[in-house]
């Protein structure tokens, strides 16, 4: 899949939406990517989630032997569940608990070997929190894998990032947000 097919499959499952919106990282933009729109398509999620494995293996052939897959909830739990499927290993995920994410329902096991895989990332905050969760229980990240990198490539972690859609919609602080300026409702669409 080519990024072209990437963009094309979220607009027209409606998952690239346009107005005024607050991002997770408490950012403001004018294009917002409703991943839960792709995602209702189980066809589509399988196909575009296989696309991010063969990404991740063509360049990093030891991600066919991972142990696991791990995503942050709620967002990342189906592309957890369909990497999970491409590399044909267990998938897992990591929820929040009085604000912090972490594992209530699965263990990690030191020295397992994982996938951290995310519908989007902006700042990458929550693929960090997941990948100190797996760090801490004595597990290596192997790779992460996003559909979408909203960061246009600056979210850096210490594991490599492979991404289907790697763009960098404009951006705005709260406090210098020309749509707030004009007016615009603000939207919260979640994940």
């Amino acid at each position: 899949m080519t990024p072209d097919d990437v963009l094309d499959a979220f607009k027209d499952s409606e998952a690239l939406l346009e107005g005024h919106f607050e991002l997770r990282s408490g950012l403001h933009s004018d294009r917002y990517f409703q991943c839960a729109n792709v995602l209702r398509f189980p066809r589509l999620a399988s196909r575009l989630c296989a696309a991010l494995v063969d990404t991740m293996k063509t360049a990093l052939p030891g991600v066919a032997s991972v142990d696991a897959v791990i995503a942050p909830a709620l967002g990342g739990i189906v592309v957890g569940h369909e990497v999970g499927r491409a590399l044909d290993t267990v998938s897992i995920f990591a929820e929040k608990e009085e604000g912090n994410l972490v594992l209530r329902r699965f263990g990690i096991v030191e020295g397992q070997r994982l996938v951290v895989a995310e519908d989007v990332i902006t700042r990458g905050g929550r693929v960090q929190e997941t990948i100190d969760i797996v760090e801490a229980a004595g597990g290596e990240v192997v790779a992460i894998g996003v559909l979408v990198d909203r960061s246009g490539g600056k979210a850096r972690f210490n594991h490599p990032l492979f991404s289907l859609l790697e763009i960098e919609p404009v951006t705005y602080d709260p406090s210098q947000c020309p749509l707030c300026a004009d007016g615009v409702p603000l939207k919260h669409p979640g994940s």
